[in-house]
């Protein structure tokens, strides 16, 4: 088989490994000879051919059917740390070497996945363009001459040219969309929190994402799906309450025709109104909604306190060394210095206001769908107007993270210059699987090739039902409103029921455990019914609550009171010798209510 002209896209790498027409080395050693005769400005550091064939070596000797990103090849921004290699935040005298991979990298690595190298970015990620970089500006996709966006701007080309299968962005104000949209990619924005941040250099710490580049909707969601997960090493981590978002949508919001800005680019203009007819088509109702809290909104995330956000995360460099600092950049972030606690709480409660309008512009409809940029420049007019322009192009998505709102960058249409275009899908928090399937639906109606290549494949996304989960029962300090709880609603887990045990089961008081906690053995002559919950868990976060259980708790089948069995708590029996028995309440509650 010619590997040269091979589409990476995940689907096409999987059918060719499982039918033996190539191995996850010859995809590496392919993925290298791309980057080596490509534009060195997209990569900032690769890693050595011996260490990234050892790791397809690796997964050769395994069951592929346990790892559902089996060689599949990734990029990585370089503001995100992938172990013993350098991490720079496209600023050379930053550089340092992580010992670990970030969370979302280790979380795709033990999927199978094999992360090539680091990318190029707007310094700092600190830009919508792809230009602030001392690495160079790498060019992009379709014409070198323009923009490849930013600030992921590596990420996005490298999946693009088919250099890797998809790649991980950062988006603070739109660096995981615009570069999709330059592209002719999907950019995942996620509901902030879904993906770590643990091993990610902040921009703004508070609102930064980590995003996804790929090929088409359904490789955005499998490789999601393996990089998502709470992780308590990142404060701001969370899981979608009801994991995966089963919600079906209808009904689309567009601006006021008077609150659309195409720069002066009719191709951009007639190209959206393209892509809301086609959205039409396929059975979406649009209305017209007032677009002006949501700009209030982005105004706020570079002409309030946010810059400080920046600020704070250099704070040292900028401040003992800002000669090394890319002017732009540096000019951008000093001016972080210059917000009080006062205007923080001023911007604070003028965003909160505003959210109130757009949750209140949001309720009759079930997504926005608005450019992602309103045109697309040439680097050689940024370099002459570097901030201006760059403003420009967050028009449409500097509100996003500040609303706490998810997003899809949508490929729809291909101009008569050959550059390509798309729209951005935005919906309220946790609707990020479900804008994905509008997304492929789009993408497939547009009939648009992945990246540069010819091939047009749109594999079934996975479903995305609340089927997806597990039950568990629970007869201690994890029921509703006691002290280890969180570690059920922490990871997305929803009550189902309240019931008791069938009459085989014996409580008892474990000692010296902080919280305080029971242990239920089964007794078949002497056990009596227990009062339980049965809580409704993720499987992807199963893992993930089993590893905080300590001994001598497990997981066994639990015998309800209707006969069925469920999985739930259960204590190994030596564990209850010499403790404090209170089968005979029936309950940890009337135990605690006593104490």
């Amino acid at each position: 088989m010619n590997l040269q002209d091979l589409s990476f896209d995940f689907a096409t790498l999987s059918e060719g490994y499982a039918q033996g027409d190539f191995s996850p080395s010859d995809i590496i050693r392919e993925a290298l000879r791309r980057i080596e005769s490509g534009d060195a400005k997209i990569w900032i550091s690769v890693d050595k051919a011996e260490n990234l064939l050892a790791q397809a070596a690796e997964l050769e000797a395994r069951d592929s059917s346990a790892l559902p990103l089996h060689g599949i090849p990734f990029a990585v921004k370089d503001n995100i740390d992938v172990a013993n290699l350098p991490t720079t935040a496209a600023c050379p005298d930053y550089k340092y070497f992580p010992e670990n991979d970030a969370t979302v990298v280790a979380n795709l690595r033990a999927a199978g996945a094999i992360p090539l190298g680091k990318t190029n970015l707007d310094q700092f990620a600190t830009g919508l363009v792809g230009t602030r970089s001392p690495y160079g500006v790498p060019g992009n996709a379709f014409d070198p001459e323009y923009l490849p966006g930013g600030s992921s701007s590596g990420s996005a080309v490298s999946v693009a040219l088919g250099q890797v299968s998809f790649s991980l962005g950062t988006d603070t104000a739109g660096s995981g969309r615009v570069p999709a949209c330059f592209n002719n990619l999907v950019g995942l924005k996620p509901s902030r929190g879904l993906l770590s941040c643990s091993g990610v250099i902040p921009a703004c710490r508070s609102i930064d994402c980590v995003s996804i580049f790929s090929l088409n909707a359904a490789d955005a969601q499998l490789a999601f799906r393996q990089a998502s997960g709470l992780d308590e090493k990142d404060p701001y981590s969370r899981v979608a309450p009801n994991a995966p978002c089963a919600k079906s949508f209808t009904t689309f919001g567009v601006p006021e025709p008077t609150q659309l800005r195409f720069f002066g680019d009719e191709a951009y203009q007639e190209a959206y109104l393209e892509a809301i007819a086609r959205l039409e088509s396929l059975g979406y109702q649009k209305q017209v909604i007032d677009f002006e809290p949501f700009l209030a909104a982005a105004r706020l995330l570079y002409e309030g306190p946010w810059v400080a956000e920046r600020y704070w995360a250099i704070k040292d460099l900028i401040v003992n060394a800002p000669e090394i600092l890319h002017p732009t950049t540096r000019a951008i972030i000093e001016n972080g210095a210059n917000y009080s606690s006062v205007d923080t709480f001023d911007a604070i409660y003028k965003l909160q206001a505003l959210k109130r309008k757009t949750d209140a512009a949001m309720e009759n409809i079930d997504f926005l769908a608005t450019p992602t940029a309103g045109t697309h420049y040439r680097i050689a007019e940024v370099e002459a107007d570097p901030v201006a322009l760059n403003s420009n192009l967050g028009y449409y998505t500097n509100f996003m993270n500040l609303l706490d709102m998810s997003a899809v960058a949508t490929p729809t249409a291909m101009l008569s210059s050959g550059r390509p275009f798309g729209i951005t899908l935005i919906g309220d928090t946790f609707a990020d699987e479900s804008l994905l399937i509008i997304a492929d639906r789009l993408q497939q109606a547009s009939d648009l090739p992945l990246g540069t290549r010819s091939v047009k494949r749109f594999p079934e996304l996975q479903p995305i039902s609340t089927d997806e989960s597990m039950e568990i029962v629970v007869c201690g300090a994890h029921m509703s409103g006691l002290p280890l709880n969180h570690q059920l609603t922490d990871l997305g887990a929803t009550l189902s029921q309240s019931t008791r045990t069938a009459t085989t089961y014996r409580l008892f008081a474990l000692p010296n455990t902080t919280p305080p906690k029971p242990g239920m053995i089964r007794d078949e002559e002497n056990g009596a019914a227990i009062e339980v919950e049965v809580w409704s868990l993720p499987k992807a976060n199963w893992g993930a609550f089993v590893e905080q259980i300590p001994s001598p708790l497990g997981i066994a089948s639990i015998e309800l009171e209707d006969g069925s069995f469920v999985k739930g708590f259960a204590c190994e029996a030596w564990a209850t010798e010499g403790a404090q028995e209170f089968t005979e309440l029936g309950s940890w509650r009337a135990l605690v209510a006593k104490a």
